[in-house]
């Protein structure tokens, strides 16, 4: 497992604007915080700070799990990262309140990737929204959810190659 520090540098795809924010303000955070009613852990908010949402490399776009998803039998997809911010035809943190209503999931929950049949998200239902959320797979489509990590800096630190990847095999 890598270290946290080691990949906040090498965490983003720069090579792309796809659901890239404007660069993350105090204020912005601010806001968000406000809306969300939740203070989000400062590992996100690190990263955001160096780019704000958008695609993530390659070889850190899965997180391994014990049991099958409905994406995978062995892990869970991450390939991109929302951001803060109102960038049109760009889903953003700030859409958190719409999505969770629309897709059913708990209001205690804040959405960091998905496409609505499948959501991670930070989940603030055991530590409250000014704790440590831990990292939760929400699978909308069969009504389940499968716990990731115990947070944010874990998950990240866990992240590896979608397994079978050509990346993982020229590694190996």
């Amino acid at each position: 497992m890598a270290r946290f520090e080691d990949l906040q540098h090498v965490f983003r795809n720069t090579d792309s604007g796809v659901g890239v924010q404007p660069a993350l303000s105090d204020q912005a955070v601010l806001e968000a915080e406000g809306l969300l009613n939740v203070t989000l852990p400062a590992s996100l908010l690190d990263l955001l700070r160096q780019q704000n949402g958008g695609l993530v490399v390659s070889g850190r776009d899965a997180f391994p799990t014990s049991r099958p998803t409905s994406w995978a039998s062995d892990h869970a997809p991450f390939d991109i990262v929302m951001g803060i911010g109102r960038r049109e035809q760009t889903l953003s943190l700030l859409d958190n309140p719409y999505l969770v209503d629309e897709w059913g999931l708990p209001t205690e929950v804040v959405l960091l990737s998905g496409d609505g049949h499948y959501w991670i998200g930070l989940d603030y239902r055991t530590c409250g929204p000014r704790g440590e959320p831990s990292v939760v797979w929400f699978d909308t489509d069969a009504d389940s959810e499968l716990p990731l990590a115990p947070d944010f800096r874990s998950f990240v630190a866990g992240l590896t190659s979608v397994p079978g990847s050509d990346k993982e095999r020229s590694e190996a």
